[in-house]
């Protein structure tokens, strides 16, 4: 993204429903000296005639026309209008991305949250908020447990609908909402309702809505710790086993923020665990079949992280181009000419490899890369419990092979000096 010329800060006015009456003095006063206001439509209706500066809608699609705009009236006194506390889902961050914090002046007003948190008694560090402006809805299901308390920002209208059947549809029907609508204004709205059962039409746009979770009987464990239940992924039996993809995640390690490059993506099960570990983590599932990467897709919005992108096509081909990865696992297509090679010129310095096998061929390679490279070297083995006539005995798995290695600052600088 561009920046905008560097010349006059630019002031951002958090204002909520109660408009202009809401704000502070501060507030007001740089908002009457402003030549130029930006905000949303709505934002701008709530501006008195005392306000002379011109007013400048936001176009559709917001994020790109930041920049462009910025630098129309950067030679003039600016302002940005904001719902609520622009640096609180709002605004205020993409301003700071463009311009840098250092142009910025922000005069919060209290978010929606706050006044939800106010009305309902909520301790605020105890709610989790999701917000689907902008956001898949399937993106709430990663906040589904039960007894939590959920604050969800609304895109429109018709999204508590849409959360309730979602609730429904996930096992989590007699959950109770609450939407709020125009929080902190004269037409300030509340109504209720379980998931299950929800009454209610379509109402004000400008809504926040309230969920306190509660699960069915029959709604399935989604634990965040990795090891999902097999049962839990769509999959024609290229799936990482539980057991043994919760040891592959503990060896991944995720740290928030961190990129996976899950390469033979199978059922996605591993880059949708890494992801589940942290909302900052970032994945790429690589598979080159398309009917498995449109199943990695569903499981992925299933499981809550629709987040998850999805390269159809043959490695190494398909890596060309991908971001940095912090790790990389190979769970698939290990032989291919130059696959593990790709992986291992992609990952910088303190990167992570794990390769997980279960044939003679491609333990033998990973066998040659541990000798040249270091790491370790482990096989992993899970039996069940199953009945042997009127007794019982253990059935073993396919063992797996596994290579897990760091790579190290010299092998990175021998890398780049070739």
């Amino acid at each position: 993204m561009a920046a905008a010329p560097r010349s006059a800060p630019i002031t951002v006015v958090g204002i909520g429903a109660d408009g202009w009456t809401g704000l502070a003095d501060s507030s007001r006063a740089a908002l009457r000296e402003a030549d130029t206001v930006i905000g949303g439509p709505r934002q701008l209706d709530l501006l008195p005639p005392e306000v002379t500066a011109s007013r400048v809608p936001w176009p559709s699609p917001l994020r790109p026309a930041v920049p462009w705009l910025l630098a129309a009236h950067a030679d003039r006194r600016l302002c940005v209008l904001a719902s609520g506390d622009p640096m609180f889902f709002g605004i205020g961050r993409a301003l700071a991305e463009t311009v840098g914090p250092e142009r910025l002046r922000v005069l919060p007003h209290p978010s929606s949250v706050s006044y939800a948190c106010a009305r309902l008694g909520w301790p605020v560090e105890d709610t989790e908020v999701v917000s689907l402006v902008g956001r898949p809805l399937d993106s709430l299901t990663l906040s589904l447990h039960p007894g939590r308390r959920l604050l969800v920002l609304s895109t429109d209208a018709r999204t508590p609908a849409a959360v309730a059947a979602l609730l429904t549809e996930r096992g989590y029907g007699p959950s109770r909402l609450q939407v709020l609508e125009q929080l902190g204004g004269p037409d300030e709205n509340r109504y209720e309702g379980p998931a299950d059962g929800w009454p209610h039409p379509p109402g004000d746009p400008l809504n926040l809505i309230a969920v306190e979770c509660a699960a069915s009987p029959s709604a399935p464990r989604r634990s965040l710790v990795p090891g999902l239940p097999d049962d839990a992924y769509e999959s024609d039996g290229q799936l990482t086993k539980r057991h043994i993809r919760a040891a592959t995640l503990a060896t991944l390690a995720p740290e928030p923020g961190e990129l996976l490059w899950d390469v033979g993506g199978g059922s996605g099960s591993i880059a949708i665990e890494w992801l589940r570990a942290h909302r900052d983590c970032r994945a790429v599932s690589v598979e080159r079949d398309p009917v498995r990467a449109e199943r990695i897709a569903r499981n992925a919005a299933a499981l809550g992280v629709p987040r998850l992108q999805v390269v159809t096509g043959p490695a190494p081909a398909a890596l060309s181009g991908l971001p940095t990865p912090d790790a990389v696992f190979v769970g698939g297509g290990l032989t291919a000419p130059g696959l593990l090679q790709a992986c291992w010129d992609a990952l910088p310095a303190g990167g992570r490899l794990v390769a997980n096998t279960v044939t003679l061929e491609s333990e033998a390679l990973l066998t040659e890369w541990y000798r040249r490279h270091g790491g370790e070297l482990l096989r992993l083995a899970v039996a069940h419990a199953v009945p042997v006539g009127g007794f019982t005995g253990w059935r073993q798995a396919m063992p797996v092979t596994q290579w897990s290695v760091v790579k190290h600052v010299v092998e990175q600088e021998e890398q780049e000096a070739e």
